[in-house]
């Protein structure tokens, strides 16, 4: 059987999941009446709300006489750890790019990987029926950054392929139309080479995993050599280099966009295998007799680090279902099984975990996110960098950071990202925007977009990805300006809060229930303030000498879960149950707060 393995590279949003789509069409893996959802990649709601890859997902289609495994990477430099992984399994790459927007920094951060580890690439152009595209000004472009990451002759000799996800058309030129994407299948099959095979006894190493409720983990890989038959006893090689026997209870292929059981693979297909326990990712399945280790993994090293604790303020229990630390530490220990980057450990107390991922904002925000969709209540604590020392001086992570903008913001943005201790690297015109490279301290990342976003009125694109650790930076403020503490429990009033309006914005709407040490705003300059928002007015016979004005409140600011722990201090916690996101002191009382600070 011919067989091709592909992962495919795309910025979020450039149409990938939606390529797959029409590529699952074409083989005909439905049935030409039966009903199917679009974006058949993005399984779970968040996915599909965000309009974003999470997992790596693995799908196969036939064409002709051949099989094409296709591996969908996450976009994000995010989930950095999974890409490298991913492209350990495939023999080329299909980098799909916009016709408007080119090649995007997120984008070359996983093509740099794939085209160090010599695969051979396919350059899709797609959306080439957007208005004021300019495909062969981004093809000049994709070219550009291939040399600029060092690809060999032959990689810079790449086919480029024209089309449109959306109207289902792939073909070698953009102004001619076609009727279907055969031409991109057909280019997999002649360009991308059926997987190297060398002889010998087996070896697999294990590239990422599933979870089954009911086989437990899944460990799945490409088959290097040899080949592996369900029932077969095998010897697990590990990282720290001992060998544990093992028997392979179920052997799986990708077929479609499910599993199908197999009695055997061989060298280049891609399997699922049940019944190996205690395997991490980067260890190799090998013959029994002959066991022999493949090189290692490097896995990317947690940079940051955030507190998970119970909820415990005065409104715990009246939204979720799950708001015990057992239960928070049961769910937490699942997401481990399954999710490589992240690491829970325990703090002193009982009620508490720290949980270390390579970056907050999506990876954490996707599972705070999902937790609260299941039920779960809790509190989250501003998130930490992990420090390191090198030759006895203090280390921190470093971040590459990648903005867009209008020409007229640029100073802005310069003087917001160099007062966190950002050096500005390139400064270049790009069409109507302007580009920004910086390095910036990940510290100096952490509420930052919010800042950004409101100095150039929202048009900035951001995009950032650790790059290494270098010596301390120094300390930096994160958040200019105090915040409003609700004084004492009790409903909001229109009647107050308008009274309180100068003193700075709010976070909180009139009628919603407050307790006191809630944060409710933030304060117009320097310093906490605390401000009672509950206060009715007297409605007593006694006439007053001025009319009733009537209230005018401002809009209130409302925190998405990210933004929100971007936004907290470390005096702070984010109280995440399934109806609201809250912030609050941790001291929730005033003279708690002033002993402490003495």
């Amino acid at each position: 059987m011919n067989l091709r393995n592909i992962a495919i590279i795309a910025h979020v949003d450039h149409g990938k999941t939606t390529l797959v789509d029409n590529m699952l069409h074409t083989a005909k893996l439905f049935r030409d009446n039966q009903q199917v959802d679009d974006l058949l990649l993005d399984n779970n709601d968040l996915e599909r709300e965000r309009g974003i890859t999470i997992l790596s997902k693995n799908v196969s289609i036939r064409w002709k006489d051949t099989k094409i495994n296709i591996i969908d990477t996450p976009g994000h430099s995010d989930f950095g750890g999974e890409v490298e992984r991913v492209l350990n399994m495939a023999d080329g790459v299909i980098l799909l790019v916009d016709a408007f927007e080119g090649p995007m920094p997120q984008t070359r951060f996983v093509l740099q990987k794939a085209l160090s580890l010599g695969k051979t690439p396919i350059v899709v152009i797609n959306k080439v029926d957007k208005p004021n595209c300019t495909p062969d000004l981004v093809h000049d472009q994709v070219f550009e950054l291939f040399f600029n990451l060092d690809a060999t002759e032959e990689q810079l000799d790449f086919v480029t392929v024209y089309g449109s996800g959306k109207e289902k058309w792939m073909g070698p030129d953009w102004q001619t139309k076609t009727e279907d994407i055969t031409y991109l299948l057909d280019t997999i099959v002649e360009t991308i080479p059926a997987p190297a095979v060398s002889e010998g006894p087996l070896q697999m190493q294990i590239t990422s995993l599933d979870f089954s409720s009911f086989t437990g983990r899944i460990a799945i890989g490409r088959v290097t050599r040899g080949k592996i038959t369900e029932n077969m006893p095998i010897a697990l090689c590990r990282r720290d280099g001992s060998v544990k026997k093992a028997r392979i209870k179920e052997l799986m292929t990708f077929e479609g966009l499910g599993k199908s059981k197999t009695n055997e693979a061989i060298a280049g297909e891609i399997v699922a295998v049940n019944g190996i326990d205690g395997f991490e990712i980067g260890d190799t399945i090998a013959d029994l007799e002959m066991p022999e280790a493949l090189p290692t993994m490097e896995i990317d090293k947690p940079t940051m680090s955030m507190l998970f604790s119970i909820n415990n303020s005065p409104f715990f229990g009246k939204e979720g279902k799950h708001v015990t630390s057992q239960k928070i530490r049961e769910r937490l220990q699942l997401e481990t099984e399954k999710n490589l980057a992240l690491k829970v450990e325990d703090t002193g107390a009982a009620d508490r975990f720290v949980c270390l991922v390579v970056e907050v904002n999506l990876h954490l925000g996707i599972l705070i996110e999902t937790m609260r969709r299941e039920g779960y209540e809790l509190q989250l604590g501003m998130p930490q960098v992990i420090f390191k020392e090198v030759d006895g001086k203090k280390h921190e992570p470093i971040e590459e950071l990648t903005v867009d903008v209008p020409e007229e913001s640029a100073g802005k943005v310069i003087e917001l990202v160099t007062k966190r201790k950002g050096e500005l690297l390139v400064m270049e015109a790009k069409n109507d925007l302007t580009r920004l490279e910086f390095e910036i301290p990940s510290r100096g990342i952490m509420g930052l977009r919010n800042n950004v976003l409101t100095a150039t009125a929202g048009e900035a694109i951001m995009a950032h990805r650790l790059k290494e650790y270098q010596p301390y930076k120094g300390d930096l403020d994160r958040r200019i300006s105090g915040v409003l503490i609700a004084k004492e429990a009790g409903k909001a009033s229109t009647y107050s809060m308008d009274k309180l309006q100068d003193r700075g914005k709010f976070f909180i709407e009139p009628g919603e229930q407050l307790y006191g040490g809630q944060v409710v705003g933030e304060a117009n300059r320097p310093g906490d303030l605390v401000v009672n928002p509950c206060i009715a007015k007297q409605l007593n016979n006694m006439r007053a000498a001025g009319k009733d004005d009537n209230s005018a409140l401002f809009t209130p600011i409302k925190f998405s879960l990210e933004e929100a722990m971007e936004y907290i201090g470390a005096d702070e916690y984010v109280e995440v149950t399934p109806e609201s996101i809250r912030l609050r002191k941790i001291l929730l009382n005033e003279s708690d707060r002033k002993r402490q600070s003495k």
